[in-house]
């Protein structure tokens, strides 16, 4: 049967592997929406073009007049709420792989209109992680796509819930694995992004190099799988075949390893639970290797305990904790705060932050409004 699928971030990196796969399979997919920030007309156009998608959704308003001048027959809509639109299309599956918090709101819709969603877009639940939840309307409606979560979704298939005893979240160590604290002082950008082994945006590598992005993914674990933080784990894991581990109570660990290639997570996302053939190169074991596990340093890398302190703060601590991060990120990468600087600004957002009671929409725009206006400040107080 063909699945219909609307794509949010089809300029993206999650988004362009995504249409790798759904032109590898015109007869499982059909492409009724493309979604995109706008910052790149041509590459919509020519996406638009060969999926022939009924809908496009740009973030971007003055890309709307080139694209619809490109794409005759199709409708050509600018701003947030075009992308809103595009997830609340009734889509079989809508894949978001859009990067940052603005996400969230096209999760909701999506959810709202009884879409599977298969998610790549973490800050969707670190944000409004209670609204999601809430939001799902059967227990399977989300699918993971990042590569951790993904793997434990598989994992998790080989035993009951109560027979789970932790999960096991495997990090890369991003650009800086092995450094000490004292030595990051001066790293550069461009040495923050030159990941040893994924090729991701430069939000994503920058996250990873800080271990920020395995903070959020530790939330995420919580929140899809209903395991508890302090059963959450993370181990260094330079190779990055071992994607995740889950420990059942009787001591057995299941492990799903793979080369690093984002296409299988993704493919998984939109077939589940089916496996598409032949989506990512197999490992190979005629060839002598080795596979390494090491704790997290979290005197180098102190970010996944911030969150786990964020977390038990309130459900809005997270929010703040990633809309500060994004606006440090950017200062780094804009020359105005060194590596340490973001998570050490990070915390002082987080740990000045008083939550109100109840989390709504309204609350999680605010908080983060405030993360922001806040980072800022302190970006620009030194």
């Amino acid at each position: 049967m063909t699945r219909t699928v609307s794509l949010l971030g089809s300029t993206g990196s999650i988004g362009t592997q995504a249409l790798d796969i759904l032109a590898a399979h015109p007869d499982r997919f059909d492409v009724i929406a493309l979604a995109a920030g706008g910052g790149r007309p041509g590459d919509v156009i020519a996406q638009a073009r060969a999926h022939r998608p009924r809908f496009v959704a740009l973030a971007r308003e003055d890309a709307v007049a080139e694209v619809a001048a490109a794409l005759p027959g199709v409708e050509v809509a600018g701003g947030a709420d075009a992308v809103v639109a595009a997830a609340s299309m009734g889509a079989d599956v809508v894949l978001n792989g859009v990067t940052g918090s603005v996400g969230l709101r096209p999760t909701l819709a999506a959810l709202e209109a009884g879409s599977t969603l298969a998610l790549a877009n973490k800050e969707s639940l670190v944000a409004g992680g209670a609204l999601v939840r809430a939001a799902q309307v059967r227990p399977d409606q989300i699918v993971p796509v990042d590569s951790e979560h993904s793997a434990l979704a598989q994992c998790l298939r080989a035993g009951d819930a109560s027979e789970v005893a932790r999960l096991v979240v495997t990090a890369s160590g991003g650009a800086f694995r092995g450094r000490s604290r004292a030595s990051l002082e001066s790293v550069t950008v461009a040495d923050a992004l030159a990941h040893p082994n994924w090729d991701m945006g430069p939000v994503v590598t920058i996250n990873s190099a800080t271990m920020v992005n395995k903070a959020l993914e530790v939330l995420e674990a919580h929140l899809l799988f209903d395991v508890p933080l302090d059963r959450i784990e993370v181990v260094v894991h330079a190779q990055s075949i071992v994607h995740s581990m889950v420990e059942f109570v009787d001591g057995a660990t299941m492990a799903k390893a793979s080369p690093p290639d984002m296409h299988l997570p993704i493919a998984l996302g939109l077939s589940w639970p089916e496996r598409l053939p032949d989506v990512a190169p197999r490992l190979d074991w005629t060839t002598a290797q080795t596979w390494t596990f090491e704790p997290l340093d979290e005197v180098a890398f102190p970010a996944v305990r911030l969150m786990r302190e964020a977390a038990a703060a309130s459900s809005l601590h997270p929010a703040v904790l990633n809309a500060a991060n994004e606006e440090c990120v950017q200062a780094f990468v804009d020359g105005a705060l060194p590596f340490l600087g973001i998570v050490d600004t990070v915390r002082r957002v987080v740990e000045s932050y008083s939550a109100p009671g109840e989390v709504t929409l309204d609350a999680v725009d605010e908080a983060e409004r405030w993360a922001r206006e806040r980072a800022l400040a302190a970006i620009a107080g030194g």
